[in-house]
């Protein structure tokens, strides 16, 4: 599809409007050009809409569940109908509990508190360090990246039926790649677990700024996003789901909000009655200004239209994927193969380039933002590129040397705010490095490439 057949094609949205969109940055080579922001994996701009909303609401800021006052009181109202927003967004059971985290990061680590003692949790290898990392106090067992969807069902299938059936178990699961973009077969994963007696958390944080996310429909028991992935700023996070784990559970910060009543003993202890329902997990004041952003955003995905964001994003991933495709030296990643459904994230390697060091070229000589390293997700891409899983080795460092291959990846990522040229001088930059070379000299600082000046 060329970009005057995409602009004639009504179903097919323009880019929303983010903030940065108009930034401009220096080249090392002279002059200046507008920032192409494609990094969006790791944060993507927050959309001018979310950021219109908190402007408007933010001289009216006061104390969440803490004052009588009126701004108060409207700070209060605001933050819980943004929880029910963002239900609404989650496609939430009556029940469910929206719980208002940092990030995915503290959701998962919430959630990997709230688990029962004699818990066994699942996890793919292929999991971002979030998923992967907060299960310390449980008895994990990690599978092997499956090569294709059927297979991680299969895999998933196997090990639960060679578990202790009587206990209980948890699975946890990407919706789509932050190394790949590749989605995965969630309600499938989902009916394999509760086949098994498992519950499932769905870790939604490279799925929900892309494409819809129901609770009901993917029949998991959990979700968990950021805000900072769904174009909204300010350090936030949701975890969704099911309220018996989290009721049952010790609150997961102590403090004011998190109980409902605080008596003292007249052995001189205390005796505490915590709160039930989400403020269990939220002591401490809220961050109302995180959770109305989460909100707005979700609003604002909602009334584009995830059908016209996703065509739009199809077509963009098109134009990346046929464009490197036209380049031998370069090796895109994948899990499931080149037919694989996916979303706007995409990495891969160039031969003969130091992965830090092409990415340096890219934004010092073209202003384009990406991604190098491992990505937080340290065997999945150890297990892409071929190397031993034992390896050492750091995201986007020490192997930084320019022209020295590396044990890292680049990554390029895009979504609703993306426009066409961002893409079309992404894919103009890599043929022209790939065929000329770099035109700046580079060196080592603190483990990054660098131009040298």
């Amino acid at each position: 599809m060329s970009v005057s057949t995409l602009a004639a094609d009504q179903s097919v949205c323009a880019p929303l409007p983010v903030l940065g969109r108009d930034v401009t940055v220096p080249l090392v080579t002279g002059g200046e050009v507008t920032y192409a922001a494609l990094d969006y994996a790791a944060s993507a701009p927050a959309l001018q809409r979310v950021w219109d909303d908190v402007a408007a609401y933010a001289p009216y800021y006061g104390s969440v569940h803490r004052g009588a006052g009126y701004l108060s009181q409207l700070s209060t109202d605001l933050f819980e109908n943004a929880r029910r927003t963002v239900a609404e967004f989650l496609g939430c059971r009556e029940g469910d509990q929206v719980v208002f985290t940092r990030s995915t990061t503290d959701s998962l680590n919430l959630l990997a508190r709230a688990v029962p003692a004699d818990c066994r949790v699942f996890v793919f290898e292929t999991e971002h360090h979030a998923s992967l990392l907060p299960w310390r106090d449980a008895q994990v067992t990690y599978l092997n990246a499956p090569r294709t969807p059927e297979q991680a069902v299969s895999t998933l299938e196997r090990a639960l039926a060679d578990r202790d059936p009587h206990g209980p178990a948890l699975v946890c699961v990407t919706g789509a790649s932050n190394v790949t973009g590749e989605l995965w077969p969630v309600r499938e994963l989902a009916a394999a677990a509760h086949a098994h007696g498992a519950r499932i958390v769905l870790d939604a944080a490279q799925l929900a700024p892309h494409h819809p996310v129901s609770v009901t429909d993917l029949d998991v028991d959990w979700v968990a996003f950021s805000g900072h992935k769904l174009y909204a700023p300010f350090g936030s996070g949701v975890l969704a789901g099911r309220a018996d784990w989290l009721r049952e559970a010790e609150p997961y910060l102590a403090g004011g909000g998190a109980s409902r009543r605080v008596t003292r003993r007249t052995d001189g202890g205390v005796d505490v009655e915590w709160h039930d329902s989400a403020a269990r997990h939220e002591a401490g004041s809220p961050n109302v200004i995180g959770a109305y952003s989460i909100a707005s955003a979700c609003k604002a995905l909602t009334e584009a239209g995830f059908d016209t964001l996703v065509a739009r994003e199809q077509y963009l991933i098109r134009t990346v994927r046929e464009g490197l495709a036209g380049v031998p030296e370069v090796k895109i990643l994948s899990l499931f193969g080149d037919d694989a459904p996916r979303v706007g994230v995409i990495s891969f390697v160039v031969e003969g380039w130091n992965s830090s060091h092409f990415a340096a070229a890219l934004s010092a000589e073209y202003g384009i933002g990406v991604r190098d390293g491992l990505f937080c997700a340290h065997p999945l891409v150890r297990t892409l590129l071929g190397s031993d899983p034992q390896t050492q080795g750091e995201c986007g460092a020490p192997e930084a040397t320019p022209g020295e291959k590396s044990l890292n990846a680049i990554r390029v990522s895009f979504g609703a705010g993306t426009p066409d040229e961002h893409v079309e001088r992404f894919v103009t930059a890599v043929r022209e490095l790939v065929r000329d070379g770099a035109k700046w000299q580079y060196r080592t600082e603190d483990g990054r490439c660098v131009p040298a000046v």
